[in-house]
């Protein structure tokens, strides 16, 4: 499975390796930000799939800086902090958090709060006919798809085919079974058009053509 990046953002050193520390070891990629203006930084420059953010932070708390990345970014955001108070949490919600995780927490607590909101954040995507992973969008219903934000161009098949995989991530499938639910029951064309659409796909994707995968002796299949 491809991995999943997840920006840390907390002022004390100490939490956010122990916090990177826990990510890693279950298969997530960690960026690190020690203030809201870094956080900021890191966001423009590279796709995160979530947010991790303390609200205890010197020049600006958690809530200001969550109510500035809401004005650029829909990325999940998981609040980590000492406060409790009920008041703390619902403020922090209504400013667009996604989850409110209370300081101290175990290694278990937080990847199952994490999971369960990236998994919820995806199902509204899909039924939106918006899919993400990481870098790579793309947008059913409007037949667009982009990397790192920069749109890419796809022919109807080549876009029809990456749809296909990307909704069954995780499946995989051999030409045949392609050529059956791209091509349509009618086609008769060589199986080898989709090895074919599949490396012009790769191409056109650059780095996000990882998540196309080959599995050999059968055929393909999507991670993300």
């Amino acid at each position: 499975m491809c991995e999943r990046t997840i920006l840390i953002v907390d002022d004390e050193e100490e939490m956010r390796l122990l916090v990177s520390m826990y990510l890693e070891n279950a298969g997530f990629r960690c960026l690190e930000a020690g203030d809201g203006e870094e956080a900021l930084a890191l966001l423009s420059q590279h796709p995160v799939d979530a947010v991790l953010l303390d609200v205890m932070m010197p020049k600006q708390d958690g809530f200001a800086v969550c109510a500035r990345i809401r004005e650029q970014s829909d990325v999940p955001i998981l609040f980590l902090t000492a406060l409790g108070e009920e008041w703390d949490k619902v403020k922090g919600l209504k400013l667009g958090g996604d989850d409110y995780i209370v300081k101290p927490f175990s290694p278990g607590e937080l990847i199952a709060r994490l999971e369960a909101v990236l998994r919820r954040v995806q199902r509204v995507r899909e039924h939106d006919g918006r899919l993400q992973f990481g870098d790579l969008a793309i947008d059913e219903k409007g037949r667009t798809v982009t990397v790192g934000g920069e749109a890419v161009k796809l022919t109807l098949k080549e876009f029809k085919l990456l749809l296909f995989l990307a909704k069954h991530r995780g499946q995989v499938f051999s030409r045949d079974d392609l050529l059956v639910k791209v091509w349509g029951y009618d086609y008769t064309g060589n199986a080898r058009t989709v090895d074919t659409h599949v490396k012009t796909l790769r191409m056109k994707l650059k780095d996000a053509a990882r998540h196309i995968q080959t599995v050999w002796g059968i055929g393909y299949k999507f991670e993300g």
